[in-house]
């Protein structure tokens, strides 16, 4: 069989049974371009997972040798297309609702990261969002932030709160205890400052935690 028809063969599995009805290797084998099961299953095999696949090129190298690049940059195309699709945008002026409008925002850009990402959200006297800040994009452990960064962007949009935001590598959205700490250090900066802290939702994989609706304040 020759590298095309094991692509139109892959290709019409996936669009007569759908994507949902394909397993893991059969639906990287179309995203190689080859449409090569075995070779899908020892790439998923190398790197442990599919998260695995995306975060290192050792896995590629060691199945697909010089050649690994391509197909790479096509897996990681489309699992950002499927971030994005599972993103609910939080649209400018439309008021914020919870915490949950929060994740379903950032969900597919943060949750995954391998380093700690802070944002800041900033929201109108209303609770109308009116943008957003990245801070912050820290270690693998741990995000540094001052409030000196946190509260100069809202200052100069004249936000009348924030909402921060951040997430945990791990997948483990417990709040550590130096997520507390910051949380209370800036919620005292901002009553200072004149502009509130609403929220603090830490992001993992699958979940979040919101430290007002936990009522950590």
């Amino acid at each position: 069989m020759t590298d095309g028809d094991r692509v139109a063969d892959a290709g019409e599995r996936v669009l007569m049974a759908g994507a949902a009805a394909c397993d893991e290797a059969q639906l990287l084998a179309v995203c190689l371009g080859d449409g090569d099961r075995a070779r899908a299953e020892a790439l998923i095999a190398a790197a442990g997972d599919l998260r695995g696949l995306e975060r290192g090129d050792a896995a590629w190298r060691a199945v697909l040798g010089r050649r690994w690049r391509r197909p790479a940059a096509r897996l990681r195309a489309a699992l950002e297309l499927g971030r994005r699709l599972a993103t609910v945008p939080l649209p400018l002026d439309a008021p914020l609702r919870d915490a949950a409008a929060v994740w379903a925002h950032f969900r597919g850009r943060l949750a995954q990261l391998e380093r700690e990402v802070f944002v800041v959200l900033l929201v109108d006297g209303r609770n109308r969002i009116q943008g957003e800040v990245c801070v912050s994009a820290g270690t693998l452990t741990a995000a540094l932030v001052h409030p000196r960064e946190v509260f100069a962007p809202a200052l100069r949009a004249q936000a009348a709160a924030l909402v921060l935001v951040h997430n945990h590598p791990s997948g483990d959205p417990t709040p550590s205890a130096e997520d507390l700490a910051l949380t209370e250090r800036l919620r005292r900066a901002g009553e200072l400052l004149g502009v509130r802290v609403l929220d603090h939702v830490v992001l993992g994989q699958g979940r979040y935690v919101s430290l007002a609706e936990d009522a950590r304040w």
